[in-house]
């Protein structure tokens, strides 16, 4: 069994001493909190740098490859507004610590210019009124409209009727193949494309051919705890392609509403397909990728961001698709970085010159689409140089068929509720939990959560 994540226990939020209160107390101490990595010496904010009044302060959590594009973007933008002086970009660490600095540093009164957030993430950001709304006149100011980005995400991220974030991209769970190993076990048509997947028995035939191919597995999907994540993706799309599948949770994440028919069809066709040889029994997230990699699987599901991975193996001929329609509609498991504008005074030439620092960034989505998100920016989502950048924009329709995890404070990437619920659905694909099993396991780990009310 996983460990289970500790629980915050919130105050009443009518009483003198409150979760916020207590958030707002460990800001004015927080100038000790460690940096993952930073592009300067101290992070303005939480470590109290002094700053040229003009400089912008902007957050994310990008490591990596996209780390690297990223610190390319911000040069770009500071080469636009006269150097290095422009700009102060700081980097911490993934997931729940860098949203835990985000929430403190605005509690605090002293929170970044700009901030990245996963759309996922900046709904709780914004029930705890920590997020300044984005106007159309702050569109408007900088040339920006509601028509300029992929409506799946734009319409994802209003809440509440406003506009809380801008989309970056869109990053969905997708297929990438192995195209030897695919070839051999008569996939590749002629044209050298991938044939036509969709329909359940269409893909476990596909799946039958490639593990006579291999000798093994067909399909590795990631699944040994720690790695919660992909699990949880890998059912949040099989499920969401079944007609009458409900939100897991809702009402901000008080009530469990799994459609558990829904359940059942996709965790019993997970050991379904492990039974028959096709789908790894246990795997981590590295091995799961580099068996693919090396023709030992010909398929393997994963975020579209191992593209950088899967491009650095000398020799290896790969492709990407969207995951196959399986049941009864398209639908990918996804999220989307996002800017956000973290509450704080502002006069109007510095919400302006924080707008335009996003529309800049959003002007260079090319070299953000290169590292296989799919540009939210239409301008460039449209353009002949991202039609021409493959195999990138072969799986760009995923974009129209993403699906959200459920809003809730304890929800989102990274966040607790993926690690409750995809540790038991690995549990399940090893073979170590039925899914009734794994089911009740996330039923009573989840009751803290849903009958506890936002912290913040």
């Amino acid at each position: 069994m996983p460990i289970r994540p500790a629980v915050p226990t919130p105050q009443s939020r009518g009483g003198a001493f409150t979760r916020r209160t207590l958030l707002a107390g460990a800001a004015a101490g927080a100038a000790v909190l460690p940096l993952a990595a930073c592009s300067s010496p101290l992070a303005a904010g939480i470590a109290g740098a002094p700053l040229n009044p003009e400089t912008l302060v902007f957050w994310n959590l990008f490591g990596g490859g996209d780390g690297v594009r990223m610190q390319t973007m911000e040069d770009g933008y500071a080469k636009q507004h006269g150097g290095s002086s422009a700009l102060q970009a700081t980097t911490f660490a993934w997931g729940n610590p860098y949203y835990s600095k985000v929430t403190l540093a605005t509690v605090g009164n002293k929170p970044p210019d700009v901030a990245i957030a996963h759309l996922t993430r900046a709904k709780p950001l914004w029930d705890g009124d920590l997020l300044d709304p984005i106007t159309e006149d702050d569109l408007a100011s900088v040339g920006l409209s509601a028509s300029d980005f992929n409506q799946k995400a734009w319409t994802a991220q209003k809440t509440d009727g406003k506009n809380i974030c801008i989309p970056l991209d869109t990053h969905p769970f997708v297929l990438f193949y192995n195209v030897d190993v695919c070839r051999k076990a008569g996939l590749i048509d002629a044209d050298g494309t991938l044939k036509d997947l969709n329909g359940l028995e269409n893909f476990e035939a596909a799946m039958a051919a490639v593990a006579k191919v291999t000798g093994g597995t067909a399909l590795n999907v990631a699944n040994v705890v720690p790695e919660t994540a992909t699990p949880w993706r890998f059912f949040w799309s099989m499920y969401n392609q079944i007609e009458g599948a409900t939100p897991f949770i809702s009402d901000g994440g008080a009530k469990l509403t799994v459609n558990e028919d829904a359940y059942g069809k996709v965790t019993e066709m997970t050991q379904k397909w492990v039974k028959n040889g096709w789908l790894n029994k246990a795997l981590d997230y590295a091995t799961a990728q580099s068996l693919m990699f090396d023709g030992k699987a010909g398929f393997f599901m994963q975020g579209e961001w191992e593209i950088s991975t899967a491009q650095s193996i000398k020799g290896l001929e790969f492709g990407m698709v969207p995951l196959p329609q399986l049941f009864d509609k398209p639908a990918t498991q996804a999220d989307s970085h996002t800017f956000i504008l973290p509450k704080k005074a502002r006069t109007p030439e510095q919400r302006k010159a924080h707008m335009l620092f996003i529309k800049q960034m959003l002007e260079q989505s090319l070299t953000w689409a290169e590292g296989g998100h799919v540009p939210a920016y239409m301008p460039t989502f449209d353009s002949k140089q991202y039609k021409d950048l493959k195999p990138q924009s072969n799986y760009a329709s995923a974009a129209e068929s993403a699906v959200f995890d459920d809003p809730a404070w304890y929800g989102g990437s990274g966040s607790t509720f993926e690690g409750i619920v995809g540790a038991q659905l690995a549990l399940v694909q090893q073979g170590s939990s039925s899914p009734a099993q794994a089911l009740s396991a996330i039923k009573g780990q989840l009751a803290t959560y849903l009958n506890t009310p936002s912290p913040l």
